[in-house]
């Protein structure tokens, strides 16, 4: 496995944050439809726990270069190493990676130009929004060569309806980015030229909003969905009443009451 402090190509996985904390990962091996290698999944992990500590965050945006979003797990290389250990450390550490995707308080949109399968499709599940150009296909088609895409199955569920990812899960069968889209695995599909406006639509909306308020929300959507519902009630409740004793919110409902848009603290 790759070290996690072991120095990484610096070209893999590409980092940029603008002026309103936006943060843009890529990944950026093409020659490999970016598939997700022990060094590839290590930069992800690490870029997301810098995310993570920077309090200025506001959105992430998760895009790839080249022809493929994400063609899964690098293959070649679970071959090479056909021990038990070894696949059990490697997909630990990508849930490790999938799960902080969840747990940053800042939303990620995925940006969807191209193939997304397995771990790939995995991983635009993962994000909590996701863009796709009209061209893109996903699939969860570990099936092909004999392995059932476990992993994938956790947000694939959580996205669609169980007898749709069943059937994806267990024909190999691709969809296309209209058909992920009234699946709900993505939330918009334009032409490939529109991508990056319609992306920074999304990133406008959320940007404008207050950041507390959108940490608290995304942290509790997530944790309500795995409770029961009087569970799920008193927790929404309970975030309901906290964020409303925020200066946001108060500033907010002042400014609904006297008709004026209000005015955010920075």
């Amino acid at each position: 496995m790759t070290d996690a402090t072991a120095p990484l190509p610096e070209d893999l996985l590409l980092h940029t944050r603008d002026a309103r904390g936006v943060h843009r990962l890529t990944l950026n091996h093409p020659a490999s439809f970016n598939t997700l290698s022990e060094a590839l999944i290590t930069a992800l992990q690490r870029a997301l726990s810098a995310i993570g500590q920077d309090g200025q965050a506001r959105v992430v945006v998760l895009a790839a270069a080249g022809k493929a979003f994400c063609a899964g797990h690098n293959l070649k290389e679970m071959r090479a190493q056909p021990q038990l250990a070894y696949y059990q450390t490697l997909f630990a550490q990508c849930s490790r990676m999938m799960l902080a995707i969840q747990h940053l308080p800042v939303p990620v949109i995925a940006r969807v130009q191209g193939l997304a399968t397995a771990a790939g499709c995995q991983l635009v599940a993962q994000c909590d929004l996701a863009v796709s150009a009209d061209s893109a296909n996903f699939g969860v088609n570990g099936i092909d060569v004999g392995l059932f895409c476990a992993t994938p199955s956790v947000p694939l569920v959580r996205n669609m309806h169980a007898k749709q990812a069943m059937e994806m899960l267990l024909t190999g069968g691709f969809i296309s980015a209209d058909e992920a889209c009234r699946r709900g695995l993505v939330n918009r599909v334009c032409a490939a030229a529109e991508l990056d406006a319609q992306v920074e639509d999304l990133v406008q909306a959320i940007v404008a909003k207050p950041r507390e308020a959108v940490r608290l929300g995304k942290a509790l959507f997530y944790k309500q969905r795995e409770m029961g519902v009087e569970a799920a009630y008193q927790l929404a409740g309970q975030t309901m009443a906290c964020n409303m004793m925020d200066d946001v919110a108060q500033e907010g409902v002042q400014a609904f009451i006297e008709k004026r848009k209000p005015t955010w603290r920075a």
